[in-house]
Parts: C-alpha cells; sequence; structure tokens
C-alpha cells in the first residue's frame, strides 16, 4: 500500500461506506490509504479477467446451454464494466480528482456473484468437468479476494459468501448426496478466512498506524508537538517545489526564559515552554508552520508574506508570547522574545541561508535592548550586512 503513490476518494453511500470500514477510530490518511490498496493494479486485474472469461468460455463452448451462454455474457459486461472503472479511477486519482470508489466496490460484489452463479449453473448441470473447473477456477478467485482485499474485511467476507456460497446451493440441487459435505466444507472455509482477513486488517492497520506515528515523532518536537528541525527541512522543502512565492523566516529566541528555568526548575521550564508553542500554534494560520529546533529557539516559516507582513506577524509573536503565564507552582511567570527575520529569495534560497541570515538579525534585535524583531539585510561583498557596514561608515 505504501507504494501506491494515488490517492482514492472514501466511498460515500451507506452501504459501500459499511462494506469498507475498517474499525473504529482509524484516522482519515489511513483509511484513504486502505480503500486505495483495494484498487490493486491494473495488471493483476487483467489476469483475473482472463482467468474467470476463458474459464466460461471453455465451460460455454463444453456445455452449449442457454443459462451459460447468459452467464459468460454477463461476466464479460461486469468484467468490462470493471476495468472501464478501474481505468477511469486511476486517470481521476491520478488528476487528484474524485474517484468512482462506490461504484468500483459494488461491481467487485457483482463479479463475486456472477462467480457465484456460474459455478451454480456447472454443478446443477451433472457435467461434473465443468462442475471441477468452475469450482476451481472460484476457489483460485477466492484466494486472491482474501489476500487482496482484506484492507476491507467485510468486503472480503460478503465477496467469499456471493463467490462460493452457491456451491451449497448447487449441491443440494446436484442430486449427489456426497456433495452434501459442502455445507460442512464451504461455511467453514468462509469463517476462517473471514477471521483471517479481519486479523490481517487489524495487523495492517495497527503497522500504518506505527508508522503514522513514528513519521509523527520523526518530524515533530516531542514536547511542544511543534514541527522541529527534520520537519522543518521538509515543509521547507515542499515549498520550494512549489515556488508559489517568497518565502519568509523568522527566528525566534525566548528572552529571560534561562533565568525562569533556573529559578524553578526543569519541569517549571518545560511548561513554559509548552505554553509558547501552543501561542505559536495559535498564531499560525494558513501557509505558516512553527517549529521548535533546540532549547529555547523556535523558527516560523511563512508562505508568500512581504516585508511588511513579517514585521506585523512578529511583532504579533512578541506581543502574545510576551503576555503572563500562569504556572500551577511557580506563579506568574513572565518571559519575552527577539525576533530575526529573513527573506528569500533576498537573503536566502535554502534553509541553511535564512536561518544564517535570520539568526544575524536576531543578533542584531538582542543587541538592541531585546523583545524587538529586525529584518536581515543583504550582505556586501566583503560579508558585512550592509546595514552594518552603513552605520559603521556614519560612525
Amino acid at each position: 500500500m505504501r507504494d501506491n503513490p494515488l490517492t482514492f476518494s472514501l466511498p460515500r453511500w451507506r452501504f459501500t461506506r459499511w462494506l469498507a470500514y475498517a474499525g473504529p477510530d482509524i484516522p482519515r490518511e489511513i483509511r484513504v490509504a486502505l480503500i486505495s490498496s483495494l484498487y490493486g493494479t491494473l495488471p493483476i486485474f487483467a489476469g483475473g479477467v482472463a482467468n474467470t472469461i476463458t474459464v466460461a468460455t471453455v465451460i460455454a463452448y463444453h456445455i452449449p446451454h442457454p443459462a451459460i451462454f447468459g452467464w459468460l455474457a454477463l461476466e464479460i459486461a461486469i468484467c468490462a464494466a470493471r476495468l472501464v472503472v478501474l481505468v477511469i479511477a486511476h486517470r481521476a486519482a491520478a488528476q487528484r480528482r474524485r474517484t468512482p470508489t462506490d461504484l468500483n466496490l459494488v461491481l467487485a460484489l457483482a463479479w463475486s456473484a456472477s462467480l457465484g452463479l456460474g459455478t451454480f449453473l456447472s454443478v446443477t448441470s451433472g457435467d461434473w468437468v465443468a462442475a471441477t473447473l468452475a469450482c476451481l477456477s472460484a476457489a483460485a478467485m477466492v484466494g486472491g479476494t482474501c489476500f487482496r482485499n482484506f484492507a476491507a474485511p467485510r468486503l472480503t467476507a460478503l465477496m467469499i459468501a456471493l463467490t462460493l456460497g452457491p456451491c451449497c446451493l448447487g449441491a443440494a440441487f446436484a442430486g449427489e448426496p456426497i456433495m452434501m459435505i459442502t455445507f460442512l466444507q464451504i461455511p467453514f472455509y468462509l469463517l476462517t478466512m473471514t477471521i483471517a482477513a479481519f486479523k490481517l486488517n487489524r495487523m495492517m492497520v495497527a503497522t500504518m498506524r506505527a508508522e503514522r506515528e513514528n513519521g509523527f515523532r520523526a518530524h515533530h518536537d516531542a514536547l511542544t508537538g511543534l514541527s522541529n528541525r527534520s520537519g522543518l527541512g521538509a515543509a521547507m522543502e515542499a515549498l520550494q517545489a512549489i515556488r508559489r512565492g517568497s518565502i519568509g523566516l523568522l527566528y525566534l529566541d525566548l528572552d529571560g526564559f534561562k533565568v525562569v528555568n533556573d529559578t524553578h526548575g526543569h519541569a517549571v521550564g518545560d511548561d513554559l515552554l509548552r505554553m509558547v508553542g501552543e501561542r505559536l500554534r495559535a498564531e499560525a494560520g494558513r501557509g505558516i508552520l512553527a517549529a521548535r529546533i533546540g532549547g529555547d529557539e523556535f523558527v516560523v516559516l511563512c508562505e508568500d508574506r512581504s516585508r511588511a507582513e513579517l514585521i506585523a506577524l512578529a511583532e504579533r509573536l512578541i506581543a502574545r508570547i510576551s503576555e503572563p503565564y500562569p504556572l500551577a507552582e511557580a506563579g506568574t511567570a513572565r518571559i519575552g522574545v527577539s525576533i530575526g527575520i529573513a527573506l528569500s529569495p533576498d537573503h536566502g534560497d535554502d534553509l541553511t541561508s535564512l536561518l544564517q541570515a535570520a539568526d544575524r538579525a536576531l543578533y542584531r534585535s538582542k543587541s538592541t535592548g531585546k523583545g524587538h524583531c529586525s529584518l536581515a539585510t543583504r550582505k556586501t561583498r566583503d560579508g558585512d550586512d550592509a546595514e552594518q557596514a552603513a552605520d559603521r561608515r556614519s560612525a
């Protein structure tokens, strides 16, 4: 499933939602991945179509009966419809449009029912060559159904019942008492394979949850829940890939945090950092990502903001972070924040250069008395900031 780059739509009909149900409290992204796995690949589907239509054609040739010919026509029609739906779905998924998932699930059931119908007709025909061929084909398709569709165990169970259930019904009309053993075999097989499908589904969901949690931990700070340095780098790469406008970076360093941390202890310091993270997250709107990159240093990454907008954002953050913090055991704490601002492409085109430019601007903010924000300036050929060089000249 992780190798499938396409995203397919979740079902919308009540019945198909019930079919695709994979368990309670499953995140949407996992449910989407499970649905995507049900589509499989076109070559695998083509192999199944070739098998069922070939078997139906051979049986129709062996037993030239109108009912058999009708089954063959139904089989071809359902397979053709499924093929069309799968092609449309893959194209829609590639273009990020809604896919016909509901129709795909219903046609999967129709295909299983058609296989069951062919088995019933073959068993009741009295021709045991045809019956054997039909039953073997149905059993083979059920095996594929179990291990390709266990992302939706209810769908799997119903497909097995529709494919093999008619064998029992056919045995009742076949006139051969020995065939009645299918009333023991097939329900048992249906039960065990359904249980297996549900167990495999739970294992898959558990694995995907673990991968999701590991991915979150790899890109997020454990204390504040904000992005970490790795997550910041990934966000920067994503913004560079889009290239819709400039990228703004605000480098924040808390003022007075060390005093609170040393006075009241690391536990209080951690609570304070968490509250700062909550305030940053509250201020982060569309196109803004907040990250903690270590200690009491934070970064805010913005998409398509002007210099004036970045300065206005920095001033809002300074005001918000400077508000008092209620601490359970230490009363009220007050801290401030200094901010350095860098903007692409003026101060760099990658994360490293923007961080360096913002860090220089941050140093300038702190040197002016803290609680201020400064915008990075273009660098001269000598490597100094143009603004600093101008200050020295005026002096």
